[in-house]
């Protein structure tokens, strides 16, 4: 291999690993500032366009899910949510709180103020401060502006990844293109997207917390739910290779965050 080829391998491997590590990512896009985080964030989608994208996701759930109309169900989603919406500040969305009527754990949010409780999940709540803890977790994305944020990632990732695409073909004397291109998708996945997404469980963590203590509920009742939830799910996946942090660090981090706040 001459001289020449060498230094353009390795200037073409150098994009490869910055785009990989995050580093070039500012380049092609700008950033936002965002009160609620106190950090800046890669922003590419714009409201409307979010918002179009969960009113159809609404729209779906909505016929594909079976809303329940047991009102002791909806009238305590609706009493939790709306004491944890005026808290958070969140009050110029049009929300709305559903129960579907599913033994599925689990709940979410659309960007809107669109929220899905499965009856499941209620099951478990013995207080409404439980209901609170997931209540003010889900709301705290939205505040966070995390699925904007995440779009965006993974936006500016199929940027990338097509400019090294690119990059990669435009000469044939270059070995092991495919297996390169293959390690920069694993390495944007695994150093970028993933972890960001666990750092947004743990932003939407320590606002919800902040959400049930201005609202009135108990913040330690969060540590007692996240902990008997722990016990619901062992031998997950790994840490490393999750969108969601460990049980453990989750409630270390939330202890952490609340003796720092004094409301333990």
């Amino acid at each position: 291999m001459s001289k020449g080829k060498l230094t353009e391998l390795i200037r073409r491997r150098e994009i490869l690993m910055g785009l990989a590590a995050g580093t070039m990512l500012p380049f092609i896009a700008g950033c936002a500032e965002n009160a609620a985080l106190g950090r800046s964030q890669l922003m590419l989608v714009s409201d409307s366009q979010l918002a179009q994208l969960s009113a159809q996701a609404w729209r779906e759930s909505l016929q594909r899910e079976r809303v329940s109309r047991d009102p002791a169900y909806t009238r305590r989603l609706d009493r939790v949510g709306q004491r944890i919406v005026n808290a958070s500040g969140q009050t110029h969305l049009d929300w709305e709180f559903v129960v579907f009527d599913s033994d599925t754990v689990n709940a979410w949010v659309l960007p809107t103020g669109k929220v899905g409780f499965y009856k499941g999940i209620l099951d478990l709540m013995e207080t409404d401060d439980h209901v609170a803890t997931v209540m003010g977790h889900e709301i705290g994305h939205i505040a966070g502006r995390h699925s904007a944020e995440r779009a965006s990632q993974q936006m500016a990732a199929q940027i990338g990844m097509s400019l090294v695409s690119t990059a990669l073909t435009s000469n044939a004397d270059i070995a092991y293109s495919d297996q390169l291109g293959a390690a920069l998708g694993m390495g944007v996945s695994l150093g970028i997207i993933l972890p960001y997404s666990r750092q947004h469980e743990f932003e939407a963590d320590r606002l919800g917390v902040d959400y049930m203590v201005a609202a009135g509920y108990d913040p330690r009742q969060a540590i007692d739910f996240w902990i008997a939830m722990s016990t619901t799910h062992q031998g997950g996946q790994l840490e490393f290779a999750s969108t969601h942090p460990s049980d453990e660090h989750r409630i270390e981090a939330m202890r952490a965050h609340m003796a720092a706040r004094g409301y333990v």
